[in-house]
C-alpha cells in the first residue's frame, strides 16, 4: 500500500530507544500491528504500554505490517532477523516496507537491502544521531541511505519520528556517516573525562573548570550533555558504554579497511572496551569518566 495513507507499523527491538519510537508513531496515529523483541519481558512491556499486539515470530511482524521498523543491537541481531530461512522478517515481505534504525557494519546494511529486494521489498537504514527523548518527542536526526524512490515512499512515517532528515546516498553510506559522528562523539567525551579529572587531581573547582571550558576551544556538545554528569558521578543511560565500544570498533574497522591509522579512535575503543570489562558497559557512556577521575573504579594505568 502507499506509505501516504499512513500504513499499519511493525516494531522489532522494542528496548528503551525502540519503545520510545513505537510510543511516538502511535502518537502520531499510525495503527501499530505489532511489536517485537527477543527478549519476551521487553516486548510485553512495549505492548502493554502502546497497546500495540505482541508478535510471536517475526514472520508474523511481517504479515500483519505495511511497513516495519528494526531497531536491533548489532550486525549479529540484524542478520538474525533477516534470516534466509527459517523464522524471519523475509518471509512475506514482497511489497513492504523496511526501515534498519540500528548502528551496525555499514556492509551489513547492504547485504539486507540485497535480501529484502531479492523478495521484491524495498529497505531503508534510517540511522539515528540523537537519545531516547528525541525518539519520544519525534525529534530525531535521521541521517538515510537507499533507494531515493524508498526514501520518498517513506518520507512521512519518517517525518513523524524526526525534526531532521537528512538522505545520504547509496545503502551502506549513511551507516558510514552515523559511524564516524559516534567516533568523534565518543573521542570527545573520553577527552573530556580526562580533562575533568586532571582538573580533579590538581584541586580545581569542576563547575568553573567546565564553565570555562564552555566559554573557550575546550567547548563541545559532549560537555554540554555529559559534563555535569561526569563531575557528579551521574550515568544513567542514555547511550551505553557497550554501544559505544561497539560503535567504535565499528570505526576503526571502516578506517582499517581504507588502510588508515587512527590511532585517537583505537584508543577510545580500548577505554570503552576497559568499561565493559569492568561491569560498567550498562553506564552511560560517561562513565568513561570512572576510569580517569582519582578514587574511582579501574584507573587507566591498570
Amino acid at each position: 500500500m502507499s506509505l501516504q495513507s499512513k500504513p499499519v507499523v511493525g516494531v522489532v527491538g522494542v528496548g528503551r530507544m525502540g519503545a520510545a519510537m513505537t510510543l511516538r508513531l502511535r502518537d502520531e496515529g499510525y495503527r501499530l500491528g505489532a511489536v517485537y523483541d527477543v527478549r519476551p519481558e521487553a516486548a510485553e512491556a512495549s505492548a502493554r504500554e502502546s497497546g500495540a499486539p505482541r508478535a510471536g515470530t517475526l514472520a508474523g511482524v511481517t504479515a500483519a505490517c505495511d511497513a516495519i521498523v528494526t531497531v536491533v543491537s548489532d550486525d549479529a541481531a540484524m542478520d538474525a532477523i533477516y534470516r534466509e530461512s527459517g523464522d524471519s522478517l523475509l518471509e512475506g515481505a514482497g511489497g513492504k516496507l523496511f526501515i534498519n534504525c540500528a548502528t551496525i557494519a555499514p556492509a551489513v546494511h547492504v547485504e539486507i537491502e540485497r535480501r529484502l529486494a531479492a523478495r521484491g521489498a524495498a529497505s531503508l537504514e534510517a540511522c539515528m544521531a540523537s537519545s531516547i527523548t528525541q525518539a519520544r518527542e519525534g525529534t530525531l536526526y535521521l541521517m538515510v541511505a537507499g533507494a531515493p524512490e524508498a526514501f520518498e515512499r517513506a518520507r512521512p512515517l519518517l517525518s513523524a519520528l524526526a525534526g531532521s532528515l537528512r538522505f545520504i546516498g547509496p545503502a551502506g553510506s549513511a551507516a558510514q556517516v552515523k559511524a564516524l559522528v559516534n567516533m568523534v562523539m565518543n573521542i570527545n567525551t573520553a577527552a573530556l573525562a580526562e580533562g575533568l579529572a586532571l582538573g580533579d587531581a590538581l584541586g580545581l573547582d569542576l563547575t568553573m573548570l567546565r564553565e570555562v571550558f564552555a566559554q573557550t576551544g575546550a567547548n563541545s556538545r559532549v560537555l554540554e550533555t555529559d559534563g555535569a554528569d561526569m563531575q557528579n558521578r551521574e550515568h544513567d543511560v542514555y547511550f551505553s558504554a557497550a554501544h559505544a565500544a561497539k560503535d567504535s570498533h565499528i570505526a576503526t574497522a571502516l578506517a582499517a579497511e581504507a588502510g588508515l591509522r587512527l590511532p585517537l579512535a583505537e584508543a577510545t575503543a580500548a577505554q570503552y572496551d576497559r568499561m565493559v570489562a569492568a561491569g560498567l558497559g550498562e553506564l552511560d557512556k560517561s562513565g568513561i569518566a570512572e576510569l580517569t577521575f582519582p578514587g574511582r573504579g579501574p584507573h587507566s594505568d591498570a
